[in-house]
């Protein structure tokens, strides 16, 4: 098996996975345990904190039902806000892209 993050194509091959984009703030303590389980299982990430960036704020405001909801992941067009962080609701939003865990990492 390879040390790049896979994900699994439709015929079930492995495949390198494309950076999920995480929306985030700096007083977001979701965003700090999200960014660490995706770090730990390396799934790669591009952050963009909404408070430097007016358009990401809006963009996520938009995808949100007008709330200010962080983290929201995006990956694919599909956002996703895991405001209230549980592992079970980033286990499904990499489940339905089919995004597999490598085995963890130390962060």
């Amino acid at each position: 098996m390879s040390d790049t993050p896979q994900k699994l194509d439709e015929e079930g091959r492995e495949a390198p996975i494309s950076p999920i984009t995480m929306y985030t703030t700096s007083w977001c303590g979701d965003c700090v345990v999200t960014k660490s389980y995706l770090q730990k299982f390396a799934i790669p990430f591009r952050e963009i904190n909404i408070e430097a960036d007016p358009e990401a704020a809006e963009f996520v405001m938009k995808v949100n039902g007008g709330r200010r909801s962080v983290p929201t992941l995006v990956y694919n067009g599909d956002a996703a806000s895991l405001s209230g962080f549980s592992r079970a609701k980033l286990d499904a939003f990499l489940a339905r892209h089919q995004l597999r865990p490598q085995r963890p990492q130390s962060v």
